[in-house]
């Protein structure tokens, strides 16, 4: 019964985290006038005190003095800092500039980037679906390169920079909090000197813009921690197979809202591309799935065969032959 609830807890768990990730662009809207790069900076500063906060009332301040004995790995958090601004940045400034559904499709192409960099940087081997999966992918990009008569800039950008990101956080192999302490410390001084700027030469709107904005605007710490520690609470409760299904949950959510709510338009040629996206999504799951399938069934073979008693071997005192041998001839 606890696992069950366990389970259950970590599936609601991480439909709240890719749910609330998959509405977040109704929140981004209500910060303007702010421009993308002063939201960038306040999200920074107030991620790094709202996340401060749960490590304080969590007393988990050990990992700090490890990281900072461990250059490397510090640098691996700058880079992954560097990287998820760049990620950051770009899809505040798309929601705010009418690009909901170009960034839902980054995130629907998120996961054949990851693969290809696993093909291109670590060497890994693909299965032949895997293969069409990425190809399908590739064409689709081509299909939505010539709808819109331009690359998809956005949806790369942030497919690339994303995959990226995941790669450097499996290399630093951190917690979700830690990790997001860690790299918004390193993006605080910046980030607050960029706000102080922008207050010296009048153009900050934290001031300007009343209370009520100015409460949105420290909100963004709240937006940004709230589903990673719903997520880090799912991650040890839930199959990673299980994660893997509902990370499609909130590029669905986004791109129904970029539709529907803020009515961006969908000519033919988008569809085309988009359902070449899904269908590489779909190939890239069932996949996933009939491989746990028969790992799984592999992993019941073996335990059955360890689990099966060994007749032990008896000699015949005259001749020193395997009467067991002899016995199953017979």
């Amino acid at each position: 019964m606890k696992g069950t609830n366990e389970q259950r807890a970590g599936l609601l768990s991480g439909i709240g985290a890719y749910g609330l990730w998959g509405i977040v662009p109704l929140f981004w809207p209500l910060l303007k006038p702010s421009g993308a790069i002063e939201i960038l900076a306040h999200r920074m500063v107030w991620s790094l005190a709202v996340v401060g906060i749960a490590l304080l009332a969590l007393r988990r301040w050990a990992w700090i003095g490890e990281l900072i004995r461990r250059p490397r790995k510090l640098g691996l958090i700058t880079v992954a800092a560097a990287v998820i601004t760049v990620n950051w940045g770009l899809y505040i400034w798309a929601v705010n500039n009418g690009q909901v559904v170009e960034a839902s499709l980054g995130y629907f192409i998120n996961p054949l980037v990851t693969i290809a960099m696993g093909v291109l940087l670590l060497g890994e081997r693909l299965r032949p679906v895997q293969w069409v999966a990425v190809g399908t992918g590739v064409a689709a990009v081509l299909v939505l390169a010539i709808g819109y008569g331009r690359p998809p800039w956005i949806s790369l950008t942030l497919a690339f920079s994303f995959a990226t990101y995941g790669l450097v956080k499996k290399k630093v192999d951190m917690g979700g909090l830690e990790s997001l302490t860690a790299e918004t410390a390193v993006l605080f001084v910046p980030a607050l000197g960029y706000l102080l700027w922008l207050g010296a030469q009048g153009d900050a709107t934290f001031v300007s813009g009343g209370a009520g904005h100015a409460a949105l605007l420290a909100a963004t710490g709240v937006v940004t921690a709230t589903p990673l520690v719903l997520f880090g609470a799912a991650a040890i409760r839930v199959p990673l197979s299980t994660l893997g299904l509902l990370q499609y949950l909130a590029p669905v959510f986004q791109f129904i809202l970029g539709i529907v709510y803020f009515h961006e338009a969908m000519p033919p040629e988008r569809w085309a591309g988009f359902a070449l996206v899904w269908l590489a999504l779909t190939l890239l799951t069932w996949d996933a799935f009939r491989t746990v399938r028969r790992t799984r069934a592999q992993a019941a073979r073996l335990a059955a065969t360890a689990a099966t008693p060994t007749t032990p071997e008896r000699t015949s005192p005259a001749t020193g032959a395997d009467s067991s041998y002899a016995a199953r001839e017979h």
